[in-house]
């Protein structure tokens, strides 16, 4: 049948059987352990029925508050794709000493290196933050739902679209061997003619489909839903972040869209944008390329200082110190995010003044991160600490980020950072920022609201368990890149001759398998907490003797969060309502009318990723197939006028009445 090459290369394109990688014992290894993890994941699925109640509760729901659960299940699966990567990377260096190769190949570890950076930033944190925010912000601010609820299932099923890519790539073809920021001359077609720099383009092109989108839709959501009385300046610190985060996401987003545009333009048109000759220019990607990167770091870290926020209030029982500077130092770092990019190239030959300009800012930038770091410790003093988990999380935050911020301001001063540029160093300060800042607050974020999303408490004991080991486990991984850095190590090698370096990685080898059992810590708190979910469950629906206004309502919360939307007099909405002696209405509710479920988001994923795998391989009669059918869907979808329905009067009375006894106390 394909004895003829033309049909052949019709249909395939340029995959062929050689395009999967069997000749490679670890990923085969790895295909047959995902297959068998796969196939029991499916049975089980299938065995208890589960299918059609996922398909209607979850897949096609456009509850803000499922789609925030599913960002954050998104979150937790690819954060084990990306953390094997790192083990998969600390053992090599440990090992491949004294003339040994150690067990990755080069081209292996470097498609792994990206691979780890790529995930780890776009699809571990990204949706951790972006989940945080989708089921929480709403109810901060007294809303039902975000402005546009369909909008939001999109969103999340074209960032799990582009992690799907990323994790196809895998098992066909190859990933990026470029580094996770992907520089020409090396990403362009002459250094990188293989796939997997398209895998990289098309992956984060219809991930940032899903991120952008969902920026709109959180700003619209903030701007325009907040409850009466909710000005601005009454809002919480949370929502205050998510507001500075989805301002940037809607800013920087798309100058990403357009560099990997400019770039696919190179690989397929061969336009010279990015190259070293006719007229194009590499240094202009770099500068493009942080233009959005160093607003994606402050992406990440805002809604991590709004969980820090609302957590240390709560649990020192004080009202946050400094509202108002907390607000002003959050918008001063969303503007100065984006007058510092350079300072990750300074050793690019931009000259001293413009080295000196920027290394400045990046200075300037500490300042309003240090006046917060101030007003949560004068939160603390006096205060009366549970130290709990999530405070748990948020000390540990404070000792590991003030080290990070430290040889972040060591990195802006650019004679140091001609020596540090490129070692392990920069690695070690990455990562203790990353670590110590996001995923500490995500932790945080997700002990804290826990019970608000599913009714009872993660067990304390694993959680306190999961937290020592990464606290600890960061200190023995990262530690030692910061001595090897300053002994001038370089990153992104594989083997050494140096015998005297072993040690050091060792070490670090070691901390990471403790910040493995940190991991499966979480994940037996997350088990064992569902077993024990009934002597977990707090019948009050407020376990934190929370501040603001999510906690008025129950956990979880119905469809509609709010049947009586809320009147707000503070910024700790809550707290200042049990004040006045806040009463619940058992009376005088009427239908409230909800968008109905659909599976228009999940179809479109699943064609995006049709389309992204022919424009990959080359295979454009399935692009052509997918892109047509994306558009048919889409503009289908903008005439479906029966997407309401109601919830009748007396089922709110009857919920709202569950409702009421549960904030009582009495159930």
């Amino acid at each position: 049948m394909f004895s003829n090459p033309d049909l052949y290369k019709f249909i395939f394109g340029r995959l062929t059987l050689d395009s999967i990688p069997y000749h490679e014992p670890i990923l085969v290894a790895t295909f047959i352990g995902v297959a068998i993890g796969g196939i029991a994941v499916l049975g089980l699925l299938t065995y208890f029925r589960l299918w059609g109640y996922l398909w209607k509760e979850w897949f096609t729901s456009i509850d803000h508050k499922k789609i925030g659960i599913m960002y954050v299940v998104l979150a937790l699966i690819m954060l084990l794709r990306g953390f094997s990567d790192a083990l998969l990377m600390r053992l090599q260096q440990a090992i491949a000493f004294n003339g040994s190769e150690g067990y990755l190949p080069p081209h292996h570890y470097d498609q792994i290196f990206t691979a780890h950076g790529v995930i780890m930033i776009f699809f571990v944190a990204m949706p951790f933050v972006t989940g945080l925010m989708n089921l929480v912000v709403p109810l901060q601010i007294g809303a039902r739902d975000v402005s546009f609820p369909f909008l939001n299932n999109f969103s999340f099923w074209m960032t799990t679209a582009g992690a799907i890519i990323i994790m196809i790539s895998l098992f066909i073809g190859e990933f990026a061997k470029t580094g996770w920021l992907a520089y020409p001359p090396l990403s362009g077609i002459a250094y990188s003619p293989d796939v997997g720099v398209d895998y990289y383009i098309w992956g984060l092109q219809v991930a940032g489909i899903g991120t952008t989108l969902s920026g709109i839709n959180l700003i619209a959501t903030i701007v325009k839903m907040r409850a009466p009385g909710m000005t601005f300046m009454k809002m919480p610190v949370f929502t205050w972040t998510s507001l500075c985060t989805n301002i940037l996401i809607v800013a920087s987003f798309p100058i990403l869209t357009a560099t990997l545009a400019l770039l696919t333009l190179d690989r397929y048109a061969g336009t010279n944008f990015f190259t070293n000759d006719l007229g194009g220019n590499p240094m202009m990607y770099v500068n493009l390329i942080w233009i959005w990167g160093h607003p994606e770091v402050y992406i990440l870290i805002l809604p991590a200082f709004g969980v820090f926020s609302e957590v240390v209030a709560t649990f020192c029982g004080k009202r946050l110190f400094g509202y108002a500077s907390m607000v002003y130092a959050t918008c001063v770092i969303m503007i100065l995010s984006y007058l510092v990019w350079l300072h990750h190239f300074f050793t690019m030959g931009s000259g001293a003044s413009v080295n000196s300009f920027f290394g400045i800012t990046t200075m300037i930038i500490s300042i309003p991160t240090g006046a917060k770091l101030f007003n949560w410790l004068f939160t603390m003093y006096h205060g009366r600490i549970r130290y709990e988990p999530p405070m748990l999380w948020t000390v540990g935050f404070m000792v590991t980020f003030t080290i990070g911020g430290m040889t972040g301001v060591m990195l802006a001063v650019p004679p140091a950072d001609f020596v540090l540029h490129n070692s392990l160093f920069l690695i070690a300060h990455f990562h203790n920022v990353i670590i110590g800042g996001v995923l500490f607050g995500m932790f945080a974020g997700v002990n804290y609201w826990f019970p608000k999303a599913f009714g009872f408490k993660l067990d304390p004991f694993w959680g306190k368990m999961s937290f020592w080991f990464w606290q600890i486990g960061f200190w023995f991984a990262f530690m030692p890149l910061y001595i090897l850095g300053l002994m001038g190590v370089t990153r992104r090698v594989s083997q050494f001759d140096d015998p005297s370096l072993q040690i050091w990685f060792i070490i670090a080898a070691f901390g990471a398998g403790l910040i493995a059992i940190g991991i499966a810590c979480f994940l037996i708190q997350l088990a064992v907490s569902f077993m024990k979910r009934e002597e977990l469950r707090d019948h009050t629906g407020d376990p934190w003797g929370g501040r603001t206004l999510e906690w008025s309502t129950s956990s979880p919360p119905p469809a509609y969060n709010f049947a009586f939307t809320p009147i707000v007099y503070d910024h700790d909405a809550w707290w200042d309502m049990k004040n006045r002696g806040y009463v619940r209405p058992t009376e005088g509710f009427i239908p409230i009318h909800m968008p109905k479920n659909t599976g228009t988001g999940i179809i479109l994923g699943v064609l995006s990723i049709g389309f992204a795998f022919g424009m990959i391989w080359y295979m454009w009669w399935l692009a052509a197939i997918t892109f047509v059918a994306m558009i048919v869907i889409t503009i289908g979808h903008t005439f479906n006028y029966k997407r309401d329905y109601h919830i009748p009067a007396d089922e709110v009375v009857k919920t709202e009445n569950e409702r009421t006894k549960q904030l009582a106390g009495q159930v």
